[in-house]
């Protein structure tokens, strides 16, 4: 089997693996021509649009033993917010305090986002690249959202320097219909799990209504809720700068 120059050359993206397969299975002429006419490594126009109008993200990580995770994120439409065409930024809202996503991101810089439009288009958006945690000093210099409110409430900013933007083609992509998530839970048509979904651990959903706390707004007795202290603001160490001739330096 003949093997093309750009198999293993570095005027591709992708890894070795990838290409190595690309070549053994017969996929390197249609490999090659979807890095030529897919693969940027900065966001057009389209794609930063794109991007405002998404409201989840899936994002991929690995601790530096190369070690796995992908985590969901959602916000409301533009949550992830694009800096300049070759930077963006996404916000980690409180949580349960693991820091898993940051822990690897400290460790090992590379990220993947993929961003899905299940609504209309049909279609979704690979991002990767290299991800930065702000301090707040570093994101006071960046036009962020500043939003504040419980249950929403922003704890880091993480920034992140495009090296390859791409499709997901539609192919397989479920359409789904968007619903009011208040009003289905309002009217308990919907009842958002709890922590001990898959545990068995009998805890309740901070977003379902509780008939045992009282109307005074005290805890009940027999099912305490413990207060959340706010979390330090600790210094974070951070990973590889980012370069980019419009974000304010990190």
């Amino acid at each position: 089997m003949a093997n093309p120059a750009h198999v293993f050359g570095p005027d591709r993206p992708g890894s070795r693996g990838e290409h190595l397969l690309q070549r053994l299975l017969g996929s390197d002429a249609r490999a090659a021509a979807f890095y030529d006419k897919q693969v940027l490594d900065h966001l057009n126009p389209r794609m930063r649009d794109f991007i405002a109008r998404q409201e989840m993200a899936f994002i991929a990580t690995a601790d530096g033993h190369g070690e796995c995770d992908c985590t969901f994120r959602a916000g409301p439409p533009g949550f992830i917010c694009v800096i300049d065409d070759r930077t963006l930024a996404y916000p980690e809202y409180h949580g349960n305090g693991v820091m898993a996503s940051m822990g690897n991101i400290v460790e090992n810089g590379h990220v993947g986002i993929l961003m899905v439009d299940f609504f209309e288009d049909l279609v979704g958006l690979h991002v990767n690249g290299r991800a930065q945690i702000l301090g707040d000093a570093e994101a006071a210099g960046w036009d962020l959202p500043h939003e504040q409110t419980a249950p929403r409430r922003v704890e880091r900013w993480i920034a992140v320097r495009v090296e390859e933007a791409y499709i997901h083609c539609a192919k397989n992509i479920p359409l789904l219909m968007k619903e009011d998530r208040r009003a289905k839970i309002a009217d308990r048509s919907v009842r958002p799990a709890g922590s001990g979904y898959f545990t068995g651990e009998k805890t309740k959903s901070a977003l379902e209504p509780s008939s045992e706390r009282s109307t005074a707004g005290t805890q009940s007795p027999s099912e305490p809720i413990p207060d959340r202290p706010a979390l330090p603001r600790t210094p974070v160490p951070q990973g590889r700068p980012i370069s980019s001739t419009q974000a304010p330096p990190l």
